[in-house]
């Protein structure tokens, strides 16, 4: 055995056309790792050898250990998206990765957590150079912490697009109307979104944001809660013209809740009175 595997070896350093290609699916890591040392094997061949889902960890780290199989965008590419690619090799090459690979890999169902953080946070800081049409594209299509990014950079031109991306969540949504300085195109247009706007948290975070026109607030205070009303209305949380507003609800919240027990009195009376 130990014979047939130094044979192997052998043949992988300078095996050429069918015969490399058979030894691409060789099980023996050293064989796979004398593969590489092969003149022969081109980048065609080598991403075919990355398209193995049980390739070992220590050929993986080989190939990303060398620069000159590298130079193809392909390799990068495979290696980067190899489900068993050591952490290391992984975050060094999302750098290199075209945008929407770098969507792409965000977006791998069972994707390390550290990776994806990494790989968003590549997308993110590309933003500021990005033109208008791959920023549209990344509204639609990316991940929700992107599309909180593009959220609150607050252009015109992707704002309906961002609110309807899939993958934007509540929390995003929630993080951008956490910033006090966003302009009224942001608040307007969530305000107004078939799905954002009927949110209760949004709602209430929507009400509380300085940006929010006073139209605005008065549609949601009859929405809220007497305790979250009371919140609000405490000195410092919105500002004094609103809290007669708030104030005003809380009171007419509080005389209806009084008419609506004054009306059940005499009805309770009467049931103790058809008792006796």
């Amino acid at each position: 055995m130990a014979e047939s595997i130094s044979d192997d070896r052998e043949r992988a350093r300078a095996a050429t056309g069918d015969d490399l290609v058979v030894l691409l699916y060789h099980p023996e890591s050293d064989v796979l790792l004398a593969l590489l040392d092969n003149p022969a094997l081109d980048e065609t061949q080598l991403c075919l050898l990355l398209k193995r889902k049980d390739l070992p960890g220590e050929v993986l780290e080989e190939i990303g250990r060398r620069k000159p199989l590298l130079r193809n965008y392909q390799v990068k590419r495979a290696l980067a998206f190899h489900p068993r690619a050591p952490r290391l090799v992984s975050l060094r090459l999302l750098r290199d990765l075209y945008l929407m690979d770098l969507v792409q890999l965000t977006l791998l169902p069972g994707i390390p957590a550290e990776l994806k953080r990494n790989a968003e946070h590549q997308l993110i800081a590309r933003l500021p150079q990005l033109p208008l049409g791959q920023k549209i594209t990344l509204g639609r299509r990316g991940p929700g912490r992107v599309a909180g990014a593009l959220l609150a950079e607050g252009q015109a031109q992707i704002l309906s697009v961002v609110l309807d991306n899939a993958y934007l969540t509540e929390a995003q949504v929630l993080k951008v109307l956490s910033r006090d300085k966003l302009t009224h195109g942001i608040i307007k247009a969530i305000s107004q979104h078939r799905k954002w706007s009927c949110i209760y948290n949004v709602r209430l975070a929507l009400v509380r944001h300085p940006a929010s026109t006073l139209a605005t607030v008065l549609v949601y205070l009859p929405e809220l809660t007497v305790s979250d009303l009371r919140a609000l209305a405490d000195p410092g949380i919105v500002s004094e013209s609103l809290r007669k507003y708030l104030h005003a609800e809380i009171n007419r919240r509080m005389d209806a809740s009084k008419k609506s027990a004054r009306k059940h009195e005499p009805a309770a009376a009467d049931d103790d009175s058809d008792q006796e």
